[in-house]
């Protein structure tokens, strides 16, 4: 029998190993275990072995949720500013130059001698004032003489014919233009009256069978209530050759439809207000009537006014011939074919349409500009009571 111990680590701890000696059975009681004894040294590490195969990568699990922001840490503090660098040396100053010589001064001249002041004569003595005589005294007034009687008024003389104002009445026999004898006839006033003057015609009827021409300037032929000029002949009623003439509150007609106008306008300047113009009734449709007008502007005439008048029962309130230019305002027309506008340079504004229509009531042929003042047709209708426009351009 022989015994192993843990010093060569071949035996488990705290064992007995029992060898059988040949000849030998008996085997006694174990002992008590005897105390654990020090543990010895740990042995050395064996080597490792080799590492085995990587296994497959598993699926990447879903991103969790993003964690709160945590606070910001507080700002620390801020360091020492750094020494300043040395500063570079100031470069050498240039030297001054040299100030020039002052030039010398020059003598000054010579200062002349003060004359002497001559002595003040003597004062001569004042002379002693002479007396005042005494104020004679003042005579009685004489008293008043009685007063004359007074002579008889003598009589009114008669005014004198006044050729800047004179008046028209129809039938008048022996008149002299003034307004207690009128003139009879209105060709009579207009030779009589001078440029720039006033013919009033009283109310009447005015029958003419020649033109009337107005050749004068600045001529105002005012008509009274009922003042009829009534044309007799198939010519033209007034002719407006001066300028600065304005016909006003007359009434032009005739007998029977006439294929002329009521006035032609031959001048510049001319205005034709408030009258009233219109033909005698003419059956059928007015493309079928007689060319009679109201109103015909010459070619070339400008700055004519036709404003506020009422024109009917015509072929035409006007014809409008080619660069003749004005104005047609605030007119009434019916029972007409309108105004026609033959390449002329006429506003239209204000004018308004009555009854029986007219078949057209501004009519543009062709040849008449595109431009203004009629570039824009729905302006021109809408300045005129939405007139009817007939645009042959």
């Amino acid at each position: 029998m022989f015994f192993c111990n843990n010093f060569n680590n071949k035996c488990p701890q705290n064992k007995i190993i029992v060898k059988t000696i040949p000849g030998l059975s008996i085997q006694g009681p174990t002992g008590a275990t005897g105390p654990t004894g020090a543990t010895g040294p740990i042995g050395r590490t064996g080597t490792t072995g080799p590492i085995g195969p990587t296994g497959a990568t598993g699926p990447t699990g879903a991103d969790g949720t993003t964690g709160a922001t945590g606070p910001t840490g507080a700002t620390g503090p801020i360091g020492a500013t750094g020494p300043m660098g040395p500063i570079g040396p100031t470069g050498i100053s240039g030297n001054t130059g040299s100030t020039g010589a002052t030039g010398p001064t020059g003598p000054a001249g010579i200062t002349g001698a003060t004359g002497e002041i001559g002595p003040t004569g003597a004062t001569g003595p004042t002379g002693a004032d002479g007396i005042t005589g005494a104020t004679g005294a003042t005579g009685a007034t004489g008293a008043t003489g009685p007063t004359g009687p007074t002579g008889a008024t003598g009589p009114t003389g008669t005014l004198g014919v006044n050729n800047s104002f004179l008046f028209v009445k129809s039938g008048n026999v022996g008149g002299d233009g003034t307004q207690a004898n009128p003139l009879p006839s209105i060709s009579d006033a207009i030779n009589l009256v001078d440029e720039d003057g006033i013919i009033v015609v009283e109310e009447g009827d005015y029958q003419i069978s020649s033109t009337l021409n107005l050749n004068k300037n600045g001529i105002s032929l005012i008509g009274k209530p009922n003042s009829v000029i009534n044309l007799q002949s198939d010519v033209v009623g007034m002719l407006v050759g001066g300028d600065n003439n304005e016909i006003y509150g007359l009434t032009f007609t005739s007998d029977i439809p006439y294929p002329s106008e009521f006035i032609q306008i031959g001048g510049n300047n001319n205005i034709i207000r408030n009258n009233v113009i219109f033909g005698p009734t003419q059956a059928g449709s007015s493309d079928t009537w007689i060319t009679n007008r109201g109103v015909v502007t010459q070619g070339s005439t400008q700055n004519n006014w036709i404003d506020g008048n009422i024109f009917y029962s015509l072929r035409q309130a006007g014809y409008l011939n080619p660069n003749s230019a004005g104005f047609i305002t605030h007119n009434v027309v019916y029972n007409t074919r309108g105004w026609v506008v033959d390449q002329a340079l006429m506003q239209f504004s204000g004018n308004s349409w009555g009854s029986p229509a007219n078949t057209v009531d501004i009519a543009l042929l062709a040849g008449t500009t595109t431009s203004a003042p009629y570039d824009s047709v729905a302006d021109l209708q809408r300045n005129n009571s939405m007139a009817t426009i007939s645009d042959q351009r």
